[in-house]
């Protein structure tokens, strides 16, 4: 690229916008022009962060053309078509997960837009702070090597709201016709993880709930998985447990042949050493962070010509995982 500043156009003016231009911003990058089929949405962003260019149809903003990247945060929708749309134009494309829909969407996409620009996924869990401290004591070996992992979620999103609706609701109302809940929206980032730490796995057995009244999509489940050399990974989360906060939180375990990882919520340790080893992170206060870490690695991988951590062949596996989940749920899937 002739223009030594990045130069960033984002599609998606929602709430997750703001974490993504905060992101680009804080890498030097010149954000050019933000497009939302809600305009009032794409002006506020525009005037938050100084943006001149504002527009409500992408191929108008594609035809002015003027910017390197695209970061696609729209609904999963619109994914793939804006996704085309950059690669028609000759623009690399960060977008937001999942990549798609289904995993039969995904692999028509990777395969038309193949190699005429570079194309990550905006899988950010890797690069949350908790999770880069396990995934950095691992890496050095504290434990040995992995022998079994498990991984969790709870939180009261969805639990009942005396006079409104519940907090997950209001804040992605979406939901209440989604179809599809907990394991796509959410758990997906626990699967990613799991791939992450560990490489390849096999569902065996799923089962998901719904806790809930009257939303379609699942918010409870149980997940269990095998690796290689007999290795043993679950994954299990619930949206309306009550006593939790309404923004979910983690816990995982990663056993090892010299030891135990253990992360719950934001405290991590070695079992039988939490004396020398604990390290607390401030979730809420480093909630940036992993945007800020994986804008950046996309800018790296962008600049240097390496592999993106999260690029598509790598988010097309976690989309692999996520809806083999469904279907040993029994749940109908797509194609």
């Amino acid at each position: 690229m002739a223009d030594p500043r990045l130069r960033v156009a984002l599609i998606g003016c929602g709430l997750i916008s703001l974490y993504h231009l905060r992101a680009w911003t804080a890498a030097g990058a010149e954000i050019v022009a933000v497009c939302d089929t809600d305009r009032t949405k794409a002006e506020t962003r525009a005037r938050e962060f100084g943006v001149s260019r504002v527009y409500s149809n992408a191929i108008d903003m594609f035809t002015h053309g003027g910017f390197d990247v695209v970061d696609i945060a729209a609904s999963v929708g619109a994914h793939a078509p804006m996704a085309r749309l950059a690669a028609d134009f000759g623009v690399h494309i960060m977008v937001q997960k999942p990549m798609c829909a289904t995993v039969a969407e995904a692999r028509g996409l990777v395969a038309d837009v193949g190699d005429r620009v570079r194309f990550m996924v905006h899988e950010n869990y890797r690069f949350r702070p908790h999770y880069m401290t396990v995934r950095r004591w691992v890496d050095e070996g504290r434990i040995g090597r992995i022998r079994h992992v498990a991984i969790s979620c709870r939180g009261s999103g969805l639990c009942e709201r005396e006079g409104t609706v519940p907090f997950l609701i209001e804040r992605q109302p979406y939901l209440k016709w989604f179809p599809r809940n907990l394991v796509f929206e959410t758990m997906i980032h626990h699967l990613d993880i799991l791939l992450c730490l560990v490489g390849p796995l096999r569902v065996v057995a799923a089962r998901l709930g719904r806790l809930a009244e009257g939303l379609p999509g699942e918010d409870t489940a149980a997940i269990l998985m095998e690796g290689e050399d007999g290795l043993i990974a679950t994954a299990d989360g619930s949206l309306c447990a009550p006593g939790y906060p309404p923004l979910h939180g983690d816990r995982l375990e990663v056993v090892g042949t010299q030891g135990t990882i253990v992360m719950e919520l934001n405290r991590i340790f070695i079992v039988g050493r939490e004396a020398d080893t604990v390290e607390e992170v401030d979730l809420p206060g480093r909630y940036q962070e992993c945007f800020d870490t994986a804008i950046q690695a996309f800018i790296t991988g962008l600049r240097d010509g390496t592999p993106f951590e999260t690029d598509r062949l790598v988010n097309l596996k976690t989309l692999e995982l996520m809806e083999s989940v469904y279907r040993a749920a029994g749940v109908e899937v797509d194609q």
